[in-house]
């Protein structure tokens, strides 16, 4: 087992990684940016270093820094987290070099399945069903696209090879518009991902989107621990997690597993994934496609440990180690929903809420678990994705955990900021939510918009005696005697007041 891994990450990932290595006897280095000096991840790892600056650039995306820094502390392995660096190929690589374990898949393993077309031509190769489609071998040029398209038939959707999180998308209803739709994906996919490629899929009207988490040792073993739904969505982006899915059964499930695990094997993949799939719901029951395979831990990881028991950090960890997995396949334990709270304001097109957590509180409910990065005094800044906090629920059944999270949500408080909580409150609460009819589409389709949001009566009450007692302060002197001054009471400073009635 490793003596020292450095964390290449920060917030609430980099939390969750020091508290596992700590379970584990492994000494933690955390990096950081001058944005980060005062997070909690920085306080809690055994050594923490300056990275550079705010911007990504300077510092979480700096691998000759991160990797002068794992030399200088003795690391003998880096986390990478989720995003940032975690799916670079080249910072896998880099960390070979530098005979520093990269906690994840092999450098060539991440190049392949980064390549959205590589990875379907994998997929179909490994027998597992993927959506029709074209997909070049090379650049194609507009021109041939529509030529493909034709043959496929319209609606298509345009993905950009080298993509992900929506960039370089499109769908293209007719041919009238194709060409125009096709230059303006390519050149986002280049600005985004430096690579104009673009593949053809038939569209697919609301699909759900379901993933499965697979697990691999480095001794050929590969397992999967069921699957997760993650259909509601707002522009290509997650914002609320569960496990099991509600619309599969037994037999979909088994073969939706079975079709990850197989991939997996097929390519060589090793350490924790995810290979997602659309799932298209029939008269018939169903259909799933391949989708794509994220190399690395993903966010919503929370709500498969939370059914099944396994701490899917530990393993990472030991099978970047060495050790063999010897892990049967749990049973699902109940249902768990994650939601993700971000600083966002609903009524501004969910722009970023950039300022300072005034207050910040979580309350501590059986059967809930939050991940955070935060604490109050903690600054959302541009610089960063603006979650929070990931608030987890796990219950004996779907509709138990649906009222456990929300109530979960309803005593999160909140200062300085704008957030969706209420928003989230409200599409857990949808009927339509209720009963899971769900799909990529659902928050387009219902267009849920929830009030504007009040602080709770005793956050008001202690900011409305801020002020005056501030005042009060500021004009406090000491007596020349010496005796520090008399300080006066809310009461004496207000007036007659009392609270309630």
């Amino acid at each position: 087992m490793f003596r020292k891994v450095l964390v290449a990450n920060r917030g609430e990932i980099a939390r969750r990684v020091i508290q596992a290595c700590r379970e584990l006897g492994i000494r933690t280095v955390a990096v950081y940016s001058e944005a980060d000096a005062n997070a909690p991840f920085v306080r809690e790892a055994d050594e923490a270093y300056l990275l550079g600056g705010a911007p990504a650039s300077e510092s979480y995306l700096n691998i000759r820094r991160i990797l002068e820094v794992a030399q200088q502390a003795g690391a003998q392995a880096i986390h990478p987290g989720y995003g940032f660096l975690s799916e670079n190929p080249e910072f896998a690589a880099a960390c070979a070099q530098a005979g520093i374990v990269f906690i994840g898949p092999r450098p060539e393993v991440i190049r392949l399945l980064g390549d959205k077309g590589a990875a379907k031509r994998a997929a179909e190769r490994a027998g597992v069903p993927t959506v029709p489609g074209y997909t070049p071998e090379d650049h194609a040029t507009p021109e041939t696209l529509l030529q493909a398209a034709q043959q496929l038939g319209f609606p298509v959707l345009l993905k950009a090879v080298a993509g992900g999180g929506g960039k370089g998308m499109r769908i293209a209803d007719s041919p009238e518009r194709f060409l125009e739709i096709a230059e303006s994906a390519a050149r986002e996919a280049q600005n985004a991902f430096g690579d104009p490629r673009l593949m053809l899929e038939r569209y697919i009207a609301h699909p759900r989107h379901i993933e499965v988490q697979i697990l691999a040792d480095q001794h050929g073993t590969v397992m999967h621990l069921y699957e997760r739904e993650c259909s509601i969505q707002r522009r290509h982006q997650k914002i609320i997690e569960e496990s099991p899915s509600p619309a599969l059964d037994a037999k979909t499930r088994t073969a939706i597993c079975e079709a990850a695990v197989r991939l997996a094997q097929a390519v060589g993949y090793t350490n924790a994934g995810t290979v997602e799939f659309l799932y298209e719901q029939t008269p018939d029951g169903g259909r799933f496609y391949f989708l794509e395979v994220n190399t690395r831990l993903q966010v919503e990881h929370p709500v498969t440990e939370l059914v099944t028991g396994v701490d899917l950090v530990h393993w990472q960890i030991r099978i970047a180690a060495g050790e063999r997995l010897e892990l049967s396949l749990p049973k699902l334990h109940g249902h768990a929903i994650e939601a993700r709270l971000y600083a966002e304001d609903p009524e501004n097109e969910f722009a970023p809420s950039l300022g300072t957590l005034l207050a910040y509180q979580v309350p501590h409910l059986p059967g809930v678990r939050v991940d955070s990065g935060v604490e109050a005094g903690s600054v959302i800044t541009h610089h960063y994705d603006p979650m929070i906090a990931k608030i987890i629920a796990q219950a004996p059944d779907r509709t138990t955990a649906i009222r456990r999270l929300v109530n979960a949500l309803e005593q999160i408080t909140i200062v300085g900021v704008r957030t969706n909580q209420a928003f989230l409150m409200d599409v857990l609460q949808h009927p339509a939510f209720l009963v899971g009819a769900l799909h990529t589409g659902f928050l387009q389709e219902h267009q849920i918009k929830s009030a504007p949001e009040t602080p709770p009566e005793p956050v008001l009450l202690a900011l409305a005696l801020l002020e005056p007692l501030t005042q009060q302060r500021r004009q406090l002197t000491t007596p020349h005697d010496g005796a520090p001054a008399p300080y006066p009471s809310p009461w004496e400073q207000l007036g007659r007041w009392r609270i309630g009635t």
